[in-house]
């Protein structure tokens, strides 16, 4: 299986779970310079916390090296290619190294880049890459080789990469190995993109041998390299043996010899494989395999990360649509339901906190005043609002005064989901509206929302109030810009909920690199949501990745220079310093 070598080992980084779980209920539904001590930095916004380094090794272990990993996953990928793939980040990043990633303190960092560095109006950000990393077919990873990526793929017409790259006006080479994304206009939070698909290089040689295939054998540069695809059964990815990076300890990174990705869709299937050991990993976010897997953690079954990140459920509310474009009902919608008895429908009864906004209480763009103003349950004032609404001779449905308001609301056809539509109806019930609730398939749920561009308006959306998912754990910019920009120029915006404050706020976080005032500006959008309510939160989304007991530093992992990654984050990892037990 493998060679046992000593390694200064680290603990287990806890997860933002750990140190609340006790203490709180969960729900589920649907800069300045940071320098390390490898001479690489990125300037970018300021943040509220500083830069933390790795915890220092309490002990010393036996560490193998070596042996396979057999990762159980939710779903299949439609292809690998960074411009065209939905990409699984926990996959796409053992063939793909990001030029930036997030560490453990939020901040962002330079990883295949050396240096990232933005002018003062941050309309160009200037990139050094690292010096003699390659691509797994030997070919070098340089400043050209990041342009032909940007010009012929990224940025192409249909790329799903073309939203973010078309805020590029210009990919300029400076030398061999520094280049410089030079904007349209400022943004503060450009830097967040070069951590995702914007931000991994593969090789343009590769991509023209393979031609429309290559999203099916993507090559990258980092830990392990692609070997093989069956798609719906598995993927196999194998030790890269001239990866650029070694441990504190010089040892050759990654540890592990291969590493196996099966998709296994239903969630039992998935917990009980790793249980048996059938495989060593498994992920969910559904909120009662959370809830087993801790158990089974307790009884010393199995490891269990969980994390509760910026995601969440919501309901979205098209706003174009009557009668939710009416700001009385989409309030009273909002009054009629209590959120712990909806989260408690979908399992997360005693895990994850209601939800006010698009933030958790960790995170720092959180606002204590935004979730104080957030509607509560308040049955009469729902029936309040809504009784103004239909005797007001112009309500905007066209009907009489009088008559009931009719909401209609979809869902997707899981169990659980049905279940929670079954919540929403019984509790606006409650209040004399009448819904019609039906159940949609996963992929027509997401066109319905988004709508087509020959609609009048374009992208006005085929529905009126979804369960939905919203929140990540990018920047606010990078979250909202095209969730609640322009609806007539961005169709992700599927509330088409747009005002002039937004727009105002939205410019303010984009071009400014000052925390305090980016803050003030998230703050006031969170208070306008929860007032004008595009969305109607229900509670925060844990998160969990289970293994078994020979699996050891799943999340630790972590950035040159020491500096200690962002753990385990919405059920992915990076598992260059992941080692099994021998």
């Amino acid at each position: 299986m493998g060679d046992q070598v000593k390694l200064l080992y680290r603990r287990r980084v806890a997860g933002k779970l750990a140190a609340v779980l006790a203490a709180i209920s969960l729900v589920a539904a649907c800069g300045s310079d940071n320098n390390n001590s490898s001479g690489s930095s990125t300037t970018a916004p300021e943040s509220s916390t500083s830069t933390v380094a790795v915890d220092e090794p309490e002990e010393v272990e036996e560490v193998t090296i070596g042996g396979r990993l057999i990762v159980g996953l939710e779903a299949e990928t439609n292809n690998w290619s960074p411009a065209l793939g939905s990409l699984n980040t926990f996959v796409a990043r053992t063939f793909f190294d990001p030029i930036a990633i997030r560490g453990g303190d939020g901040e962002i960092y330079p990883y295949l880049a050396e240096d990232i560095q933005a002018n003062e109006d941050l309309s160009e950000w200037t990139v050094t890459l690292r010096e003699g990393v390659k691509f797994h077919d030997g070919t070098d990873l340089d400043a050209n080789a990041i342009k032909a990526n940007f010009d012929n793929y990224l940025a192409a017409d249909g790329a799903r990469s073309a939203g973010d790259a078309s805020q590029v006006k210009e990919l300029r080479v400076d030398d061999e190995l520094t280049y410089t994304y030079v904007l349209e206009e400022g943004n503060a939070a450009f830097v967040d993109l070069l951590t995702g698909r914007m931000g991994y290089p593969f090789s343009n040689e590769a991509c023209e041998e393979w031609g429309e295939s290559c999203g099916d054998h993507p090559v990258g540069t980092g830990p392990f390299v692609f070997e093989s695809w069956s798609r719906d059964a598995e993927l196999k990815v194998v030790k890269n043996e001239d990866y650029w990076r070694v441990d504190e300890n010089g040892i050759q990174l990654p540890y592990l010899d291969e590493v196996i990705f099966r998709p296994i869709p239903d969630e039992d299937t998935r917990f009980q494989a790793v249980r048996s050991g059938d495989i060593q990993v498994g992920v969910t976010l559904r909120q009662t395999v959370v809830r087993q897997a801790m158990a089974a953690e307790e009884s010393g079954e199995i490891n269990n990360l969980v994390t509760i990140g910026n995601n969440g459920g919501a309901a979205i509310m098209n706003t174009m649509r009557p009668p939710v474009d009416d700001l009385r009902v989409r309030q009273a919608l909002a009054y009629a339901i209590d959120q712990a008895s909806l989260v408690a429908v979908l399992g997360g009864e005693g895990i994850t906190p209601n939800q006010t906004q698009f933030f958790s209480p960790d995170s720092p763009w959180f606002s204590q005043a935004v979730a104080d103003v957030f509607p509560d349950n308040d049955p009469d004032k729902a029936r309040e609002l809504l009784d103004d609404y239909m005797n007001d001779p112009e309500r905007s449905d066209g009907k009489a005064a009088g008559e009931p308001v009719t909401i209609d609301f979809a869902c997707p056809p899981d169990p659980t989901l049905i279940q929670l539509s079954q919540g929403f109806q019984a509790f606006w019930g409650d209040v004399g509206i009448v819904t019609n609730v039906s159940q949609v398939d996963q992929a027509i749920h997401i066109t319905n929302a988004v709508g087509s561009a020959d609609q009048n308006p374009p992208f006005l959306g085929n529905y009126m109030v979804n369960c939905w998912r919203l929140g990540d754990e990018a920047d606010p910019y990078t979250t909202l810009r095209g969730q609640y920009g322009n609806p007539a120029t961005e169709p992700a915006n599927v509330t088409n909920y747009f005002t002039p404050t937004l727009h105002e706020n939205m410019e303010k976080l984009g071009t400014s690199s000052d925390f305090a005032s980016r803050y003030e500006a998230v703050e006031a959008m969170m208070m306008e949501f929860a007032e004008e309510v595009p969305q109607l939160w229900l509670g925060g989304t844990a998160n969990a990745m289970f293994s078994t007991k020979k699996v050891h530093n799943l999340d630790g992992w972590t950035i040159p220079g020491n500096i200690r990654g962002a753990g385990m984050v919405a059920a992915y990892t990076f598992l260059t310093e992941t080692w099994l037990e021998k």
